[in-house]
């Protein structure tokens, strides 16, 4: 992205050499914080293909090449894994499953802006062009958005765009901790930056594939079957190094685990696998490896808890409890997801002690308390010019 014009970069070089970029990091480790940015390209692979690095931090801020013939990344990694360097990114979860791919850690500390921003009131799931518009009244050049980033050389328009990337994004952090601060909200991210740094967000274990998967039943054929084939499209993938999709689509493993094919005839009846894919090597391979898993479905099956069953949820409890998020985030300026998701209403409404973010800390203060005072008839909601507003109820009345 394109730098403010009143902000020009004076050093375009590009780092191509180990030496550099140990001599960039050792730099980059005396600094509080840096912000990192990523180019790459997976839209044909399973496993992302990096092809720039962008940091930026006080002082200073580079492209890293690591196409560059030769050069060793083992300074950017140790950089990533410094525990005295705030990692900031903007939507993060790309870059931080990318690192996490290379070498088996995630970043850490870090820094989401995009989910800092939801707490500073500037909305949910807010672009980067947004967030740096809203913060630092500049406008992003968005030529340079589609560029085969893999391809050599880069032009400097290009390198110009993704250095943005991050000489932006460390003026945008700066702002946006003192935003937070002055608020009183900074501590309101640790537990939203600690769920971004949870492992199994960045599993790619094929025996654990089956969890991307919604189980529509529960019963132990269904289970090993469904597992068996997740598990056999992740390695294919991850071998053949193509998307998932390319392999056998989502519905074709919900097919394969309805209908549980013993065949190649079997498997070609069905509608969401390809034809004649029993027949092929890949299809072959999976029938040989859904028979043993159907020869002893118990054996295979993953072991799933089931909760118990919730209490009834009141409909109309419900909705005024999605009414009072709304009302308590517009009052605070803060995105309704921050406080409280779907399934946590729908456990609020069903019970006062509910184990749900939204009954602990911050949010319990902001949010938790005003619930149990609706539901207990405390506290009512009533249209006031056109505006939902939070009154009240006399005692007398509450009796």
């Amino acid at each position: 992205m394109q730098a403010s014009p009143k902000e020009p970069i004076l050093d375009m070089d590009v780092v191509t050499t180990t030496q550099a970029l140990a001599d960039l990091c050792a730099r980059a480790r005396t600094r509080p914080f840096c912000a990192i940015d990523t180019e790459f390209m997976r839209e044909t692979t399973y496993w992302a293909k990096l092809c720039l690095v962008q940091i930026a931090f006080e002082g200073g801020e580079a492209v890293i090449d690591p196409l560059a013939p030769g050069i060793d990344l083992e300074p950017l990694f140790a950089l990533m894994a410094d525990r005295a360097v705030l990692k900031v990114f903007h939507a993060a979860r790309q870059d931080i499953e990318i690192f996490h791919n290379l070498t088996g850690q995630l970043p850490a500390p870090v820094f989401d802006t995009q989910i800092a921003a939801m707490a500073a009131g500037l909305g949910d799931s807010i672009s980067y062009d947004a967030l740096v518009q809203a913060l630092l009244r500049r406008r992003i050049d968005k030529s340079s958005r589609f560029t085969d980033w893999s391809r050599r050389p880069l032009g400097a328009q290009q390198l110009e765009y993704a250095l943005g990337d991050v000489t932006h994004l460390r003026d945008a952090y700066a702002l946006l901790q003192q935003q937070l601060a002055s608020q009183g909200r900074a501590h309101w991210l640790d537990e939203e930056m600690q769920s971004l740094l949870d492992p199994q967000n960045y599993d790619t274990a094929p025996e654990n594939a089956w969890r991307r998967l919604k189980l529509r039943r529960h019963t132990p054929d269904y289970l090993a079957a469904l597992a068996t084939a997740a598990a056999w499209r992740e390695r294919s993938a991850q071998e053949r190094n193509v998307p998932r999709g390319r392999i056998l689509k989502d519905d074709g493993l919900y097919e394969i685990a309805d209908q549980k094919p013993r065949s190649a005839e079997a498997m070609d009846r069905m509608r969401a696998v390809p034809k004649g894919f029993g027949r092929s090597q890949g299809g072959q391979d999976l029938l040989r490896e859904l028979s043993a898993a159907l020869a002893d479905p118990k054996a295979y099956a993953p072991s799933v808890e089931r909760a118990p069953p919730g209490p009834a949820v009141n409909g109309s409890t419900l909705e005024m409890l999605r009414v009072l998020l709304r009302v308590v985030a517009e009052e605070h300026g803060v995105a309704p997801r921050l406080i409280a998701n779907a399934a946590d209403l729908e456990d609020m409404a069903a019970s006062n002690e509910a184990d749900v973010a939204g009954f602990r800390g911050w949010r319990d203060e902001i949010f938790g308390r005003q619930v149990r005072a609706l539901k207990a008839g405390d506290i009512a909601l009533r249209m006031e010019r056109g505006r939902i507003t939070v009154m009240p109820v006399p005692a007398e009345a509450a009796r």
